[in-house]
């Protein structure tokens, strides 16, 4: 199992930062090569609800909620045969934002594999790029709305 563990600053409460990171409608638009989101059973802030995350279109990745308090943590499980593992995610007051810390820990040789070549830099496609894209996303949903 391979721990892969990446935090920033976003400049949104933590109430802004939960509801982007649990917005299946809008993984597309940070976390890369993300398509669509089908077959969601319930609300994506309650442990227990399930889904699953396309690739591509072909390739399916499916995923459960394991854990969820609103507005501070999330673990959820979730993968194939590339990328496998649970992923866990904190949202904390951090002076006028959020201190977000996201969690990575994999399952099996080939998901660590894959894993550790995307935890590796801040490009566009590793988990630290997709990240910082989120926070920029996050602290523009913050500017549009302002009392939240």
């Amino acid at each position: 199992m391979g721990r892969h563990v990446t935090s920033l600053h976003v400049n949104a409460s933590p109430d802004v930062v939960f509801d982007l990171y649990t917005n299946v409608d809008r993984m597309p638009e940070w976390i890369g090569g993300v398509t669509s989101v089908s077959d969601v059973t319930g609300s994506v802030d309650r442990a227990g609800t399930r889904y699953t995350v396309w690739f591509g279109g072909r390739t399916a990745s499916p995923s459960e909620i394991l854990e969820a308090d609103r507005p501070y943590r999330i673990v959820t499980h979730f993968g194939n045969w590339i990328l496998r593992g649970r992923n866990s995610a904190t949202f904390d007051h951090d002076g006028d934002g959020t201190r977000m810390a996201v969690t990575l820990d994999t399952e099996g040789l080939f998901p660590a594999l894959m894993a550790r070549i995307f935890s590796t830099g801040s490009w566009r496609g590793s988990f630290k790029g997709e990240l910082r894209h989120f926070a920029r996303l996050a602290e523009a949903d913050a500017q549009r709305n302002p009392s939240l």
